[in-house]
């Protein structure tokens, strides 16, 4: 064979070998693309809930060497015939309910089971502000007032230069931002697609640069506000958020399986909404709060965090905590984690209740369907009342 043929041949070899490789890394950013624009539709909603690692890059976390830590069972409570009806018209997947830190309700449906690791979505948000505040009490982060950009400089000269932490706390920032779920080109679905690319939210973050209000004037639910609390976290502590919350907060709550992250192209965890639990545990951790930040004898989280986070913050006078919701005409202390597609954390500390749903509710931003879930809730904690 002629030398410069053969030379040719291997010049191709190389080249076949790059172009595969390159479709190989263009498969896996194609296949999370897919996975992002199919997934909430309703054949794969509720296994892409269940196994949301199958469809994004994710960081697992370590729930420590400890034992489980119990959930005795208590008197069971069998579904009314109403609940049974919205666990069906809800999509209901998991409901896990403690009465004084028993169990005493658990069922599952549409195929999970106790075992699924299911998708927190923004109820990710309340496990993060909690972990906050173990932070701040450890001297890491100064002021509430502080700029964010003092801890997070890659945001200097974006929409976030001149909001506090307090402003991203209580969901305050100013930034414009839309956050229809079901708007394709809105700007949370545009990061779902940074985050299905391997892109950088750090950089999408940074990248926002247009303000709808001055920082701090009112209530304006943008999570991407959430991200810059890590952020925030991140640059005052020089440590990942993964390892964070495992020190401080999910090896103390004796969790029954490790949880993950879903993570952007970096290995920067979603912390707005890509923690994965089980049911059960979502439950540990909203007894938890409930019982002032102690669990199993040991203060995990400052009681007066715990109640300053579950109390109204917002300026403007919005029934919002620090990333946690009141619910309209609150009993005292009675708080939520909420995330779309109909995942709760519910805690009632009047009535010692505490329920965790996840689920798979296509229909959750229909007219009704947030009151009507609260109702629910608040109907499966009153029939726990004691005679």
């Amino acid at each position: 064979m002629p030398k410069f043929l053969r030379r040719s041949l291997q010049v191709f070899a190389v080249l076949v070998l790059i172009a595969a490789a390159a479709a190989i890394w263009k498969r896996d950013e194609i296949t999370r693309l897919l996975a992002v624009n199919s997934l909430f539709s309703a054949e794969n909603i509720v296994q892409n809930f269940s196994h949301m690692d199958r469809l994004f890059l994710t960081r697992p976390l370590s729930r420590g060497d400890g034992p489980v830590s119990p959930l005795p069972p208590g008197p069971p409570v069998a579904l009314s015939p109403e609940a049974a009806q919205w666990v069906k018209d809800r999509a209901v997947t998991g409901l896990v309910i403690l009465k004084s830190g028993q169990l005493v309700h658990e069922s599952y449906y549409l195929g999970t089971g106790p075992e699924d690791l299911r998708i927190s979505w923004s109820v990710a948000k309340s496990f993060l502000v909690t972990l906050f505040g173990i932070i701040r009490a450890e001297g890491a982060i100064g002021s509430l007032d502080d700029q964010v950009v003092t801890y997070a400089p890659a945001l200097k000269g974006s929409a976030y230069d001149g909001a506090t932490i307090r402003d991203v706390l209580t969901m305050s920032s100013g930034v414009a931002f839309n956050e229809d779920y079901l708007d394709f080109n809105s700007d949370i679905n545009k990061m779902g697609r940074v985050l299905a690319l391997g892109g950088s939210m750090d950089a999408f973050a940074a990248g926002l640069g247009a303000r709808a209000t001055s920082p701090g004037a009112r209530f304006h639910y943008v999570s991407i506000d959430t991200h810059v609390l890590g952020m925030v976290i991140r640059g005052a502590t020089g440590r990942d958020i993964p390892e964070l919350l495992e020190d401080r907060l999910l090896a103390p709550l004796g969790l029954e399986a490790a949880p993950y992250y879903l993570t952007d192209g970096l290995g920067v965890s979603f912390v707005l909404g890509g923690l994965n639990l089980r049911t059960r545990d979502y439950a540990r951790f909203g007894q938890m709060v409930m019982q002032g930040g102690k669990w199993q004898g040991i203060q995990v989280v400052p009681e007066p965090w715990v109640m300053a986070m579950t109390s109204p913050q917002a300026k403007d006078g919005s029934d919002y905590g620090f990333q946690w919701w009141i619910p309209e005409n609150a009993a005292p202390g009675e708080v939520m984690a909420r995330g779309i597609y109909g995942q709760y954390i519910y805690i009632n500390p009047g009535l010692a209740v505490v329920i965790a749903v996840n689920a798979a509710d296509r229909g959750f931003e229909e007219p009704g369907v947030e009151a009507g879930d609260i109702a629910m809730l608040r109907q499966l904690a009153a029939g726990l009342a004691a005679p």
